[in-house]
């Protein structure tokens, strides 16, 4: 029998989740803990993984609103007959054409498949039921699974159980002392695309999600996303400033093999971008900087500080609505998301030494105005006029044959808070 491949419920507030981006192609094996798709909600996204092994068949499109616990998917064994797709329920084909609502159920889910988070499988040890996702969080803040009640389907622990156990107990704790680690940095790559390929590098305190909302116009290319140090899936590395970070990333690049490349990036991604291009010249056919930093001394220290400290979503959400000038963007669904991965101590310790090293007390310590200056291929700046956290008169410093964006009523983020504007402008440019 076939394995559904359904959409989790990853905020209490959650009703569906569009599926935005496929890693895997129709009929592609797959192992478990492989990423297998991209969600968005509330214009957050997440990446979800494989919870079995399998040949992936009956992929819903992309771009796709699907009820919460609908599958989106079969995972079928290897020499298993691929007939028609199981019955589902009916999604985002509303009566007035707009993909984006979802339509009546024509089939209720039952309560285990309408369930809020892929169910794990229990080995013969494991005799508390949990999902990945909370055994993970459990993991992250030393606390022993069976501690906690859990509240889905026969009383299996879901994430918003650990999540309620933090609140109520108070334990997570300030950031503790910074352990490191060793590793390459993580890569990942989309499906399908031609040409030459186009080069992501996220900014502070976020991971290669963020590129979701901007992704639809880029996948004429292919895609490759860097994790910094300390973000996403990347190894936690201790680095004594912007150098040394820049040379990791710089080695990252290298080891791409890659004969061109396309590079864009936010903040100080968009700075390690401009480092990037400004020694790897002829490897680089364009470059794109959204509210880079590393073009003058200003930034919002107090801002940077907060949401490195932060260790529950009440006390991140506010700091994060300073990245945006429509503070309604970051709705409290976004904000537990963002908070999902910092519960883990070591990562937010990272960030935060990361943070004293490259903007020592609320400046910045590193500066390409000069690389800017020098770079020869077409390059652009896209940037805010209501940016918070980085001015965007930065920008005025540009030679003349940089092009310059500026978006009215834009803060810090403008691929998330206009994406189709910056989407446009970079399918239009690469």
């Amino acid at each position: 029998m076939p394995i559904e491949v359904i959409m989790p419920k990853v905020d209490m507030d959650m009703a569906s989740g569009k599926v935005m981006t496929w890693h895997v192609a129709e009929g592609e094996a797959v192992t478990k803990g492989e990423p297998l798709f991209d969600i968005e909600t509330d214009k957050a996204a997440m990446e979800v993984e494989a919870s079995e092994s399998g040949i992936l068949h009956h992929l819903t499109p992309e771009g796709t609103e699907v009820l919460i616990g609908a599958p989106v998917a079969w995972l079928y064994a290897d020499g298993e007959e691929v007939g028609e797709p199981p019955s589902r329920p009916s999604v985002s084909s509303s009566a007035d054409g707009d993909p984006s609502r979802v339509s009546d159920v024509t089939e209720k889910p039952s309560e285990d498949t309408a369930a809020p988070e892929r169910v794990e499988p229990l080995s013969s040890e494991e005799k508390t039921r949990a999902t990945p996702l909370a055994r993970a969080m459990a993991r992250a803040n030393g606390l022993e699974i069976d501690a906690i009640s859990g509240t889905g389907p026969q009383g299996r622990i879901q994430a918003e159980d650990v999540r309620c156990f933090l609140d109520q107990s108070a334990t997570i704790s300030a950031p503790v002392a910074f352990k490191s680690e060793t590793g390459a940095l993580s890569i990942t790559r989309s499906k399908g695309g031609t040409g030459t390929p186009v080069v992501l590098i996220h900014g502070f305190a976020s991971d290669a999600t963020s590129w979701a909302p901007l992704e639809t116009h880029l996948r004429h290319r292919p895609l490759i996303r860097i994790d910094l140090p300390g973000h996403g899936k990347s190894p936690k590395l201790k680095l004594n400033g912007f150098a040394e970070l820049a040379k990791i990333v710089r080695r990252t690049f290298d080891e791409l093999s890659l004969d061109e490349a396309h590079l864009v990036g936010h903040s100080l991604g968009g700075a390690l971008c401009l480092a990037l291009a400004d020694t790897r010249p002829r490897s680089i056919k364009s470059v794109t900087l959204i509210s880079p930093a590393g073009l003058g001394p200003d930034v919002n220290g107090e801002v940077l500080g907060g949401i490195g400290r932060a260790t529950r979503a009440e006390s991140l959400g506010p700091w994060l609505r300073q990245m945006v000038k429509d503070d309604t963007l970051i709705t409290d669904a976004y904000v537990r998301l963002a908070m999902a991965p910092r519960t883990d101590a070591n990562m937010r310790a990272a960030q935060q030494a990361l943070a004293d090293s490259l903007f020592p007390d609320g400046v910045q310590a590193f500066d390409l105005r000069a690389a800017l200056g020098r770079l020869e291929m077409p390059a652009r700046l896209i940037w805010g006029k209501a940016d918070k956290i980085i001015p965007w008169r930065h920008a005025l410093g540009a030679p003349g044959n940089i092009a310059l964006h500026l978006f009215e009523g834009v803060g810090h983020i403008p691929h998330f808070e206009a994406p189709e504007e910056v989407g446009k402008i970079l399918k239009a440019s690469l």
